[in-house]
């Protein structure tokens, strides 16, 4: 891995193709403000890929009685702490608009420094993991640099061996002491009705270069998962009156990508991925499924859904709605919703930047073909 001289600052160090930035959370509530720096430092310095770890006992399984009064403890000395690092999670379905909260504030920094510096393809990944769990070794085998930031006060939950093994190469950030957002709403009352987690979950989209906002829905949707999450994937014959659909990669490559960060966000859990050529999918026809994943803009969607499962006298879904990509609900506040006015989470985006590109380099190299 690249090294920096003793002289260097971490803004003078040449940039790597991959990159990884460690951190936890002692606080899922309030807005994460102290990363906001060191996540833009990453990502001004990779090329190619970014992680981003949050290590937490939060994150790991939640019993079947988590609650608000069940959250993991840390502080204290090393039996407390080590109680803690082992500790149920929480409920994942009751800290909903928490966690959506802490990954689009991650997502949203990370994709506004990728889309200023040209970078649009940069591929970031943002892994939520217990401190209870197996850390797999490939989330740390790639990267180049590895950096850390920490909240005040709070020190890195104990290393898994990938990552002590390396612990002498880890770049320590100092984190952001000013907050640059506002203070979320008070965390709505938790429902006893409802579950930690749901055996089977579902949701669909299109997943065309996969990008931060796919990642959130397709995140949220394993965050709740018990044993399977179902992703009914957009076939190519639906897609013929896409913008730029030229540049559309096939259902083959967006159902591999869309596997492969399942894989790395939540393994242990199976995830069945379907193509689907109505609003649908397994959702019409299959009892096994009890919750519904969706974006604010395809709420007539899941309407439709839960009509037709009437209709089928199949049992109704609970649905969750993801309010980041639209950014216009309270659990996002005003400046990563401004923000996300302008990093600018959109497969069309995307691929209006690759045909422009394609054609930009064709006029300085004439006669040459769009790849």
């Amino acid at each position: 891995m690249p090294a920096l001289s003793p002289t260097a600052t971490v803004s003078d160090a040449a940039a790597v193709r991959h990159t990884l930035l460690l951190t936890t959370v002692h606080n899922l509530h309030d807005t994460p403000n102290f990363l906001a720096s060191p996540v833009s430092t990453a990502a001004r310095q990779t090329t190619d890929s970014l992680r981003i770890v949050i290590l937490s006992p939060f994150f790991n399984p939640p019993s079947d009685s988590s609650d608000e009064g069940s959250l993991p403890q840390v502080e204290g000395g090393d039996a407390s702490r080590a109680e803690g690092v082992n500790a149920p999670g929480i409920s994942r379905t009751a800290h909903w608009d928490d966690v959506q909260r802490l990954l689009t504030f991650v997502y949203v920094q990370a994709t506004k420094v990728a889309q200023d510096m040209g970078n649009i393809l940069l591929d970031i990944d943002v892994l939520l993991r217990g401190t209870a769990e197996p850390f797999p070794d490939h989330v740390v085998q790639h990267a180049e640099r590895i950096f850390s930031v920490l909240p005040h006060d709070t020190t890195l939950p104990v290393l898994p061996a990938s990552l002590r093994d390396r612990q002498t190469e880890i770049i320590a950030l100092e984190p952001d002491d000013h907050p640059l957002h506002t203070s979320p709403p008070p965390p709505r009352p938790a429902d006893p009705s409802v579950p930690p987690l749901y055996p089977v979950v579902a949701l669909g989209g299109t997943f065309d270069h996969l990008h931060a906002g796919h990642k959130i829905l397709l995140g949220m949707g394993a965050w709740i998962a018990r044993e399977k999450l179902i992703v009914g994937i957009t076939d190519d014959a639906l897609l013929g009156k896409k913008e730029y659909k030229e540049v559309l990669e096939p259902l083959a490559v967006r159902t591999a990508r869309t596997r492969a960060f399942l894989e790395l966000f939540r393994p242990g859990i199976v995830h069945d991925l379907v193509p689907i050529s109505d609003v649908y999918g397994p959702t019409g026809w299959d009892a096994n499924i009890q919750a519904l994943v969706v974006s604010r803009e395809t709420l007539p969607g899941a309407a439709a859904i839960a009509k037709r499962r009437e209709e089928q006298n199949l049992p109704a879904l609970r649905t969750f709605v993801i309010d980041v990509i639209s950014a216009t609900e309270a659990s996002v506040d005003a400046e990563d919703a401004a923000l996300l006015k302008t990093a600018k989470m959109s497969s069309t985006y995307i691929r209006e930047w690759i045909v422009k590109n394609q054609r930009r380099l064709c006029s300085v190299q004439p006669g040459a073909a769009p790849s």
